[in-house]
């Protein structure tokens, strides 16, 4: 079953819609999102079960990115959206695929996760300011880092950033 949307991505997502990427798009919470609100999204992960109903919303790019070459080099997006994933040897791809004066919309777990649950190992949980440090020298729109109480307390840092433009 799909869930709600990243409130994140709806409260930073640009207009006019345009091109998009979703990473690690599972089973499609924001690509559905993206998509119907007129996004040309393309979305990638390994779950060809959680992405097969997604084709006829986007472009499903089917690899395992953490395996293998990332199979969008030399393509670039409007917008790039990252939620609950983290693998840190991609970051500069991930950055890559964001146009100059594009946007970058990242949240997922953060150091603290472990104390109340999963995911626990440190790979697959951001470190303080850790999101700052990937987007230096980018213009940072908003940014947070916190732990969210309720029914489904979590540690979570997020950014909304972006690309600068080449100097004219």
């Amino acid at each position: 079953m799909m869930g709600a949307p990243s409130a994140w991505l709806q409260r930073f997502a640009p207009t006019p819609a345009a091109s998009a990427l979703d990473v690690a798009c599972g089973s499609g919470r924001n690509l559905v999102w993206l998509a119907d609100a007129g996004w040309q999204v393309t979305g990638i992960d390994r779950d060809m079960v959680a992405t097969a109903s997604l084709r006829r919303h986007a472009e499903i790019i089917d690899a395992d990115i953490e395996a293998g070459a990332w199979p969008l080099a030399g393509r670039e997006f409007d917008l790039v959206v990252v939620c609950n994933y983290l693998w840190r040897p991609l970051f500069d791809a991930i950055k890559s695929a964001v146009k100059p004066g594009g946007w970058l919309i990242w949240e997922t777990f953060a150091d603290g996760q472990q104390t109340i649950g999963r995911p626990a190992r440190p790979d697959f949980l951001l470190q303080r300011g850790e999101l700052l440090r990937v987007c230096q020298g980018w213009h940072i729109v908003a940014y947070e880092d916190l732990f969210e109480g309720g029914v489904n307390a979590r540690f979570v840092q997020r950014v909304a950033a972006v690309r600068p433009s080449p100097a004219a």
